[in-house]
């Protein structure tokens, strides 16, 4: 299976007054196309800084990320980026907040056509009817929705999301799992996911990645074998519970090391 993300002995830190605080470390990342990987680890270990690195965002220290065989220098449009905070724009309907990486990316493509993409997603994801409204009149789970389908509305080739569940409650996160699995299915695409919810990790993805202490390097590669099919009950059986105690003791492994860092320091 060809790797469509690498991420090739990346090191990166950032400056404060105190000096460089190093929050990667030689990382090595490898996301085959059409696999949904991720990554989980301590608190302020680098994970957010990793999906930026992805996008193009912002350059390594050193190291290279390379996309589809291209190296990213730059901010990539066959990229789509969720987050914790969906930044709706309340001056726009839902629809057209949608259609905002459409009229970025294919200005030229004609308003019927790109509203016709929005509410073909938006239908998908359980808010036909809701494409007029505006985002204060929508829930936060709803909201969430409508920024997953801004999100993929380009059909980019990676679709990063940084914790954009974690806000909600479990009931709304549970149900947004379902709706994850729904788009890829209709919606073919390569994810990264950063989240603190070890269930989500495994509940959503094919491998999980366990990032070390700051500074991260890589420090455990789970490929998941989840029992059956994607349901919320497979949660419960005893493969997933191994899963899970492995994933939480390589977290307690390298919040360990973390500490032990910062206390040298």
């Amino acid at each position: 299976m060809t790797n469509l993300i690498e991420i090739k002995g990346v090191t990166h830190a950032y400056k404060t007054a105190h000096g460089p605080l190093p929050v990667l470390d030689n990382l090595d990342v490898s996301v085959p196309e059409g696999e949904f990987c991720a990554v989980v680890g301590p608190s302020g270990c680098g994970k957010s800084t990793l999906t930026r690195l992805i996008a193009g965002l912002m350059k390594p220290d050193r190291g290279e990320v390379w996309l589809h065989g291209e190296l990213v220098k730059g901010p990539k449009k066959t990229v789509g980026m969720a987050f914790q905070n969906p930044v709706m724009l309340e001056w726009r309907t839902i629809l057209q907040n949608v259609i905002l990486p459409l009229e970025i990316v294919a200005p030229t493509m004609p308003k019927a056509q790109k509203e016709a993409r929005a509410a073909e997603l938006l239908a998908l994801v359980g808010l036909e009817g809701f494409e007029h409204k505006r985002p204060s009149e929508l829930s936060g789970g709803m909201r969430q929705r409508a920024s997953l389908c801004r999100a993929i509305v380009h059909k980019p080739e990676v679709l990063i999301m940084d914790e954009p569940f974690g806000a909600l409650d479990a009931f709304t996160r549970e149900d947004l799992w379902m709706t994850m699995h729904a788009l890829r299915r209709q919606e073919p695409f390569t994810c990264v996911l950063i989240t603190h919810d070890l269930r989500e990790s495994v509940f959503l993805g094919d491998q999980v990645i366990v990032l070390s202490g700051r500074p991260a390097t890589t420090q455990y590669v789970l490929d998941v074998a989840y029992p059956g099919p994607r349901e919320l009950d497979g949660l419960y059986t005893p493969e997933c519970t191994d899963m899970l105690h492995l994933l939480r003791d390589q977290i307690k492994i390298a919040q360990g090391r973390q500490d032990a860092t910062e206390d040298a320091a």
